[in-house]
């Protein structure tokens, strides 16, 4: 088996180089050239850098757009997985202390999230009657509903290994369900928390397809694509620009906080 262990291990970062780097270093390279050379979408150290240049034309694009959309994906994103971790958490502290007919439901629902596919048609139809069609309130409550499933799977593992003795404590000295989560169990999800925020964080900002579907009134960064694709040309050195502008963001939030989301999401599978 030693034998082999260099060798796969070759592999995979050839694999790894493939995958990841060359990609990103494709965007680089191309967001620092020149329009004619950009559209020949090759793989090439720029002949005629003009990274600033394409900075500038970027942000500049239709009355800064660039910048009306990374105030739309902020307030989105802090938004949405601010009260999606805080409901997850609640319903997984619910399903996971209360053994009964209704946590067996809302366990289903939520085991339902994560299989059944969104319904566009009927979720804008709902959206239109309560009148929150287009508008950014309408949008916060579809990543939160999207998003709800999978943090109260992860929170509820976490909680399985909290101790129902610190509950009983906590209720003997006259301490509320409220404040019995609040005080004695939600500190104690600040692993799980950030793995929570860091993913849905990355998912959110990220997202295309329901901003396009359930927010085209108010762009988000990855809308602004749009702006430098067409049917007949397009400026490549400019939309790899923004791409590179967007992508900096989930990608520094990643790189900081990924051992502290490794550590969460095997917390609660460790201990359980």
């Amino acid at each position: 088996m030693n034998r082999w262990r260099w060798p796969l291990s070759i592999l995979a970062l050839l694999a790894t180089l493939a995958v990841f780097v060359a990609p990103f270093a494709f965007i680089v390279l191309t967001a620092g050239m020149d329009r004619v050379q950009a559209s020949q979408l090759q793989l090439a150290w720029p002949k005629n850098p003009q990274v600033w240049q394409n900075l500038v034309d970027v942000f500049k694009t239709r009355d800064y757009m660039l910048v009306t959309a990374f105030i739309n994906s902020a307030i989105l994103t802090v938004v949405s997985v601010s009260v999606m971790t805080l409901l997850s958490a609640m319903v997984a502290f619910l399903i996971q202390r209360r053994p009964d007919g209704f946590s067996r439901v809302a366990n289903f629902l939520v085991m339902a999230g994560l299989i059944i596919p969104p319904a566009i048609v009927p979720t804008i139809w709902v959206l239109q009657r309560i009148g929150l069609f287009k508008t950014m309130p309408g949008m916060i409550f579809i990543e939160v509903a999207y998003g709800l499933a999978f943090c109260t799977m992860i929170f509820r593992a976490f909680i399985s290994t909290i101790p129902r003795e610190l509950d009983e404590a906590a209720i003997v000295d006259g301490a509320g369900p409220i404040r019995l989560f609040f005080t004695i169990v939600f500190p104690l999800l600040k692993p799980t928390i950030v793995t929570a925020v860091v993913t849905q964080s990355v998912a959110v900002f990220n997202d295309f397809v329901n901003p396009l579907y359930y927010l085209p009134s108010a762009p988000t960064v990855q809308l602004t694509l749009y702006n430098f694709q067409s049917q007949y040309t397009s400026q490549y050195n400019l939309l790899f620009m923004d791409i590179l502008l967007i992508t900096i963001p989930p990608l520094v939030v990643f790189v900081l906080f990924s051992r502290q989301m490794v550590a969460g999401m095997m917390s609660g599978a460790v201990k359980g």
